[in-house]
């Protein structure tokens, strides 16, 4: 009988033992700092057709990034309304808690269900990125549909970069609702062909999100420079380096004769292409960092 109660006493003291090792694990979030230009407005004053959103839930840090088609406008349709809408939307359901933290593809899912749902549907289509960071389990799970994406740095090496969806060049995986009359015609994915990618972090590792604005004027290594030039981790630092991201993109999209990642690419598939790519620009720049509250 005694052997029993002590293992008893054991077996709660290792049970107390645990329950205080997993409650006093530390969480871990993001700091975010956003820029974003876009390509018709000038300097400063939009982000154009991109869109994006920071969002922060007790379980989780949730960024996206949008970039609406601009062939829309030669029909008269706003390409940024649907972008726009689509991150409002995630952004929504994350406040509101009906998201899980590893299933990124389910916010895509939910909210391009939502606007199809709509009396009056929005016409118009995106491409689309989001990045979740669940804060107790460390863990980074990823939804990327079409050319925007994310890398993700640690110790000054990139130790991820999210790959393209092309379905041929410059014409890249995208959600779309278009008129009856148009839908044959116009591409459409699914939310549930997002690329997904799952991934453990460690406190200090950067996570660069952003439109294809970026990713088609700035090499890997460009972008890396200005990382290295971060003084810290705070928010301020953050923003400054996020900003000279951003600016440098654009002065390089209008560089006639810069070699653009982008001019790169067109070459490979037979164009005669040089210089940057004007486009719209829009880049978020995410720290891991203990949550010391």
């Amino acid at each position: 009988m005694q052997s029993v109660l002590a293992y008893g006493r054991l077996l709660a003291r290792a049970l107390l033992g645990s329950g205080l090792r997993r409650s006093d694990r530390r969480e871990y979030r993001l700091i975010t700092a956003g820029c974003g230009f876009g390509k018709d407005r000038g300097k400063g004053t939009g982000y154009g057709d991109d869109a994006c959103f920071v969002a922060a839930h007790r379980l989780a840090d949730v960024i996206g990034v949008a970039d609406g088609v601009g062939g829309w406008w030669d029909y008269g349709v706003d390409p940024s309304q649907f972008s726009t809408t689509l991150m409002k939307t995630c952004e929504r359901l994350v406040h509101e808690g009906l998201f899980v933290p590893s299933n990124p593809v389910g916010i895509l899912v939910a909210s391009y269900k939502e606007m199809l749902q709509n009396k009056v549907p929005l016409l118009g289509s995106s491409t689309a990125c989001l990045v979740i960071l669940d804060r107790e389990e460390h863990c980074l799970y990823t939804a990327n549909l079409g050319d925007s994406g994310f890398l993700i740095v640690r110790d000054g090496r990139i130790i991820h970069r999210s790959d393209e969806q092309q379905h041929y060049f410059n014409t890249p995986f995208q959600l779309a609702i278009a008129p009856p009359e148009a839908q044959g015609s116009v591409l459409n994915d699914s939310p549930e062909t997002a690329e997904g990618f799952t991934f453990n972090m460690e406190v200090g590792d950067i996570i660069l999100t952003a439109t294809d604005g970026l990713f088609d004027n700035m090499t890997d290594y460009m972008i890396l420079q200005q990382l290295r030039l971060m003084k810290d981790c705070n928010y301020d630092s953050l923003k400054q380096t996020v900003k000279n991201i951003a600016e440098q993109a654009q002065q390089l999209a209008y560089d006639p004769n810069y070699m653009s990642p982008f001019a790169q690419r067109a070459c490979a598939n037979g164009l005669n292409v040089q210089g940057g790519k004007p486009d719209d620009i829009t880049v978020l720049l995410s720290v891991v960092t203990e949550n010391k509250e």
